[in-house]
């Protein structure tokens, strides 16, 4: 399965997903009717058919291809006793290229056009009494020809749905006098899905936060979303992250990190507690780096304005040298000259006036880091000089009232073994570690003598041997003993 099918079969879960849930708020607001009937439908067979033109027969293809599928919702009121009449048809479909997909080509797939969007309507909106609203959600998008339609059908409202490339959706009105709401319920992203979005993009550009500031008109660009959705979750943030902090300055809204200040109810405090506030100094080094981070995020915003002036001047500085080096008279080179002249200084001075500002904010940069190092060394409470050596004197003596406890106990156990054994078996023990004693020149004479006897006696008692002749036996000799003896 490539990156693009898996990304187009997402997007139509995720479109049927929250346009379906939002179908389901709407009953009974925005749908007329007392009673609904919900159905499901697909071109899993047509995509079928293609890919057998296309002579591919792969079941496991086919599943991990999108099959169009949509998702109607019926709405109808009681009528006379037993009958019902249809209010509305409410239908939120997805349309795929689907002749791409069936061919396995390479690539993206390409946009929807006129032409097919048309078919797909007329065939979705089939009885004229009844009023449709149809949301249709292309994940390859559409042309500039099917986005700038008028679909002014009598009995079909018809809104286009396609991914935005920021992670939400872009809804298009194919006519005019389209109801708003109608544009969100085919919107199958939530409020807090979008808010969520604004959150995960200001994480991204925490970085940012530490030196700068974020506007909501430059994150609403960003995010593709509405400015008031991102002020919103800014304000949001400001109350439940502890350093981030919101302010407004020339009607745009800033989001900076300034110190973490835990957050007290003033109403809920008494006199005594007022009063200990009012005189202690707690806060203040917190009240001024929330103050220097709002300046310096200014200064911040005032910097990328003057920077992006700098990128539009440079560009018109490359275009007027590319005309100057074109031009073929002296006249409109010495135009030019001049020109280029006087936006080479304009460039400088903005130069000038970027750097001035950078200086400014390493001042107050410098300035918040020293007094969050003051506000971080008075939160810690480290003991004085006094307490330190008060402190260390008790452990050293602690160390050596342990160190004696544990050679008293030593000595104690090796005084219990000796008491243990009695005097016998003391002397024992002595006796076995007793070098053994050297035997005297008697005895070893003695041991010589008594050894050569038994030797002796073991010969004597020896039989004769018949296997060899003895040495200097002649062969009569053994004739004669042969002869001597008796026959078997």
């Amino acid at each position: 399965m490539t990156t693009d099918t898996q990304n187009v079969l997402k997007d139509e879960a995720e479109f049927l997903a929250g346009v379906e849930a939002n179908f389901e708020a709407a009953k009974g607001k925005l749908f007329r009717g007392s009673s609904w009937q919900r159905s499901e439908a697909d071109e899993v067979e047509r995509l079928k058919g293609l890919m057998a033109t296309h002579r591919r027969y792969d079941r496991e293809a086919l599943k991990s291809l999108p099959g169009n599928r949509r998702v109607a919702v019926h709405g109808f009121e009681r009528a006379f006793l037993f009958w019902k009449r249809r209010t509305g048809v409410a239908i939120a479909s997805v349309l795929t290229p689907l002749e791409h997909y069936a061919s396995g080509a390479d690539g993206e797939a390409p946009p929807i056009e006129l032409g097919e969007l048309m078919d797909h309507v007329r065939r979705l909106a089939g009885s004229k009494k009844v009023m449709h609203v149809i949301g249709v959600c292309s994940p390859s998008g559409f042309t500039e020809e099917a986005r700038t339609a008028r679909l002014d059908m009598p009995n079909a409202t018809v809104v286009l749905a396609e991914p935005d490339g920021h992670g939400g959706w872009k809804m298009i009105a194919t006519g005019e006098g389209v109801d708003p709401e109608l544009l969100k319920l085919f919107d199958p992203e939530g409020s807090k899905a979008k808010i969520d979005r604004v959150r995960e993009y200001v994480e991204e550009r925490s970085a940012d936060l530490l030196t700068g500031s974020l506007t909501a008109s430059s994150v609403a660009g960003k995010v593709n979303l509405p400015e008031h959705l991102v002020r919103r979750c800014f304000e949001t943030l400001d109350t439940s992250d502890p350093e981030l902090r919101v302010a407004k300055k020339g009607g745009e809204m800033l989001l900076f990190r300034g110190a973490p200040v835990l957050r007290r109810e003033r109403s809920s405090m008494n006199v005594i507690e007022r009063i200990k506030q009012l005189f202690s100094t707690e806060g203040d080094e917190a009240e001024k780096i929330n103050l220097l981070a709002e300046r310096r995020a200014t200064l911040a915003q005032r910097r990328d304005r003057i920077y992006e002036d700098i990128g539009k001047l440079e560009k018109k500085e490359a275009e007027l040298l590319a005309q100057g080096k074109a031009a073929t008279s002296s006249v409109p080179k010495r135009r030019l000259a001049a020109q280029l002249a006087q936006m080479r200084k304009d460039i400088s001075r903005q130069n000038t006036t970027a750097a001035m500002l950078n200086k400014q904010m390493d001042i107050i940069s410098t300035d918040i880091h020293n007094l969050t190092l003051i506000r971080q060394g008075e939160a810690a409470q480290l003991p004085d000089t006094e307490q330190l050596t008060e402190h260390a004197v008790k452990a050293e003596e602690m160390l050596e009232t342990l160190k004696a406890d544990s050679d008293l106990v030593s000595s104690l156990e090796t005084g219990l073994e000796e008491t243990l054994a009695s005097d016998d078996e003391l002397a024992i023990l002595a006796e076995f570690d007793a070098p053994e004693e050297a035997p005297s020149a008697t005895e070893t004479v003695a041991d010589s003598g008594a050894t050569q006897r038994e030797d002796a006696r073991a010969a004597e008692a020896a039989p004769p041997a018949f296997d060899e002749p003895a040495s200097g036996a002649t062969e009569g000799d053994q004739k004669s003993r042969g002869a001597d003896a008796e026959p078997t």
